[in-house]
């Protein structure tokens, strides 16, 4: 729909989500979530996140979007696509509301997503936002954990035109009583975050505080990072299976992520997510993020995000 009739298919509103999730009985209310927003980034550490619940023994969902090549692609568990005969019964059985409400393309996929994770039982699942924050059809889950990766100056025909603004539709995923990590912050976004934190009583986690990420080494295929953990004065190596230098403010995130999921009771142990983060593409199924399939000639894939509303 974004693709054909552009921001007018932007809703200003969670009327047709709400209406969706209650025609099926409410699944978002039904498994645990950690809800990721921001401007660049929010993708790759996602699916970096995912992985590591995956590896440390959790059944995992993880949405995300646009898909690349399969529709399939932004609905998994465990690293597999949603079954088609799941999503063709889907559409069948929200056909009626659908013809009544006509909800967008994004705001029935996340309706779908939910209905799938809470089916099939899902111990977590990490949910990335389309578009903005507040107003995100994702934005009706109750989170364990929110996600904010940065902003920047992104769809401002339908966000606002400053960080300010920008910055106060993505800290509309801050939630009542639930820890938010901001990935990164700029003097103009800080005060945002800090102000609807308050006001939600939420605890704030800044991973600048937590760690300090370098690139060490580069192989074409991956990264290695020499990590300073800030608060225990320890340093540790990681390689992820991605490239692309920007992936040191995610893998800050990220690592930031793990310290405060295991603070909430989540078990995840540094060798899960090692493994995790150096296969992420194998274990979720993870591509076209600045994707090198061939060193002689270099061959990259990067694919752009452009959402649906």
């Amino acid at each position: 729909m974004f693709s054909r009739i552009g921001p007018t298919a932007f809703k200003k509103d969670l009327h047709n989500t709400l209406a969706l999730c209650k025609n099926l009985g409410n699944p978002e209310q039904k498994f645990k979530c950690i809800h990721v927003a921001g401007t660049n980034g929010k993708g790759s550490t996602s699916h970096m996140i995912a992985a590591i619940l995956q590896e440390s023994g959790y059944k995992t969902g993880l949405y995300t979007s646009p898909h690349i090549k399969d529709f399939r692609e932004r609905i998994r568990i465990n690293g597999k696509m949603i079954e088609e005969s799941f999503v063709v019964d889907f559409v069948q059985k929200t056909r009626a509301l659908s013809e009544s409400i006509q909800p967008s393309f994004f705001e029935l996929t996340v309706a779908m997503a939910f209905d799938y994770f809470a089916g099939n039982q899902v111990d977590v699942a990490v949910i990335e936002t389309g578009l903005g924050g507040r107003l995100d059809s994702t934005n009706v889950v109750n989170p364990v954990l929110s996600v904010i990766t940065n902003i920047g100056m992104d769809h401002m025909n339908m966000l606002g035109n400053t960080l300010q603004e920008i910055a106060a539709e993505k800290a509309g995923i801050i939630k009542k009583n639930t820890p938010v990590v901001i990935g990164e912050t700029l003097p103009e976004t800080l005060p945002v975050f800090e102000a609807k934190a308050r006001e939600m009583n939420a605890p704030v986690h800044l991973s600048e505080n937590y760690y300090q990420v370098k690139v060490s080494a580069y192989s074409g295929f991956n990264l290695t990072f020499n990590v300073d953990n800030l608060l225990h004065g320890l340093t540790s190596t990681y390689t992820i299976g991605l490239t692309g230098h920007y992936q040191e403010k995610n893998l800050r995130t990220v690592l930031t992520v793990t310290d405060i999921l295991n603070k909430s009771g989540f078990h995840l142990q540094k060798t899960a997510i090692g493994k995790a983060l150096e296969n992420v593409k194998e274990i979720t199924g993870l591509y076209g993020r600045w994707d090198v399939i061939r060193e002689y000639p270099a061959v990259i894939l990067d694919v752009g995000h452009n959402e649906d509303g």
